[in-house]
């Protein structure tokens, strides 16, 4: 029997190519006097999106301050310098215009101001946040999700360490998705959100409950979705279609829809790739894909039948009665996506040699951010990280 759950999606999305135009009546909408625009580096200047977003806000008389300098992987120390600035300003509502990691910082941001004290405390899981500054997103990049969901991963640069926090607190007011805006950005970042997309997808899927038919459908139809038009993107970059199609996969994949039902989500991927994420400050969907081949071959043998469900469903492997086969080659197809999308499928591949001391550091630091074991199709304790980590060194 499958889960009871609460589906929440108070995000207002409005999708399509002009979709940007409706950016100051959303805004005024939600009574803000003072708005920080919170962005990456010098893509949205050089796109225009930029100065489209200023353009909406001076039109509908809203007052508007700006923070550039989000990278991947966002800072602490950029958020930190957020929350004085809508302190000193008197922001009072807070608008991301790039991807998940600008958004996951705009979250950091509406938490630390508040809420008061240290901001890192919730990503350290030493507090829990009472209040978050309303936040809406200019989506620029479909990955992460973050536009619908309830979850910001920050990186404390000085310490290496990266850490997730959700709350339906700080759930956009609305998003806005032009698939346009996405056109300009390198083939390296469009095929890494594809991934991240997958992996959203992959970790309510993997798991050891019984599912909702309708929910694994969803999700099996996302996910061959994500791989049909992350192919055409490879050869056909301007295609409009195939980065709607992407974009709105990225929003489904990470608001719940694929998780009602599910009893436990896995997300240990995830979790192993936050510590490497921290460590060597790589590229997280790049990280995901190089990490999930060995999990998956770490961990199938305690989920068969939904194993084969994925290779036979989403990767298209024919069934046939040696079961063990069929998972290997689901999961070979899969690694076979990655490579053909230009993606890693291990460490080495990754640019990234972690010696025995920093993946021993890697996977204390993953045991200590999830408070014991990570993922339920096996849940991987400390020596479990370990040998996964060395294994897909390559």
């Amino acid at each position: 029997m499958y889960s009871d759950f609460t589906y929440y999606t108070p995000t207002k999305v409005v999708f399509g190519k002009h979709a940007d135009e409706q950016l100051g009546a959303l805004v005024k909408e939600q009574g803000a006097k003072k708005v920080l625009i919170h962005y990456g580096g010098g893509s949205v200047e050089r796109n225009g999106v930029l100065k489209r977003v200023e353009d909406a806000l001076a039109e509908v008389g809203v007052a508007y301050i700006k923070l550039g300098g989000v990278v991947p992987n966002p800072h602490l120390s950029l958020v930190y310098e957020g929350i004085d600035l809508c302190r000193k300003e008197d922001v009072d509502f807070i608008l991301a215009v790039g991807g998940g990691s600008v958004i996951d910082s705009a979250k950091a941001i509406g938490y630390g101001v508040a809420n008061g004290g240290d901001v890192w405390d919730f990503y350290d899981f030493k507090r829990t946040a009472q209040a978050c500054l309303p936040i809406g997103a200019v989506l620029t990049i479909s990955a992460a999700g973050s536009e619908m969901s309830g979850s910001s991963v920050i990186t404390n640069e000085k310490t290496g360490t990266k850490r997730g926090y959700s709350s339906h607190l700080s759930r956009c007011r609305f998003a806005v998705m032009n698939p346009e805006f996405t056109m300009t950005l390198p083939e390296y970042q469009t095929m890494s959100g594809a991934v991240d997309i997958l992996m959203h997808t992959m970790e309510r899927y993997f798991n050891q409950s019984d599912n909702m038919e309708l929910t694994d459908t969803i999700a099996e139809g996302l996910m061959r979705t994500v791989l049909k038009y992350a192919r055409v993107l490879l050869h056909d970059p301007d295609n409009y279609e195939a980065r709607a199609e992407l974009m709105w996969a990225g929003s489904l994949s990470h608001n719940g829809l694929t998780s009602c039902g599910v009893e436990k989500q896995d997300f240990a991927t995830h979790k192993l790739e936050h510590e490497l994420g921290g460590m060597f400050d790589v590229t997280h969907g790049a990280g995901l894909a190089a990490l999930w081949g060995t999990w998956a071959r770490y961990v199938c043998h305690a989920a068969p039948e939904r194993f084969v469900r994925f290779a036979v469903n989403v990767m298209g492997i024919e069934p046939q009665a040696d079961k063990a086969a069929v998972i290997e080659n689901g999961i070979r197809a899969m690694e076979d996506f990655y490579r053909e999308v230009n993606m890693p499928t291990n460490l080495k591949e990754l640019g990234v040699t972690p010696t025995d001391e920093q993946i021993e550091e890697m996977a204390e630091r993953c045991v200590a951010a999830c408070g014991g074991p990570a993922g339920v199709v096996v849940p991987l304790y400390k020596e479990d990280m370990i040998k996964i980590y060395m294994q897909a060194r390559g």
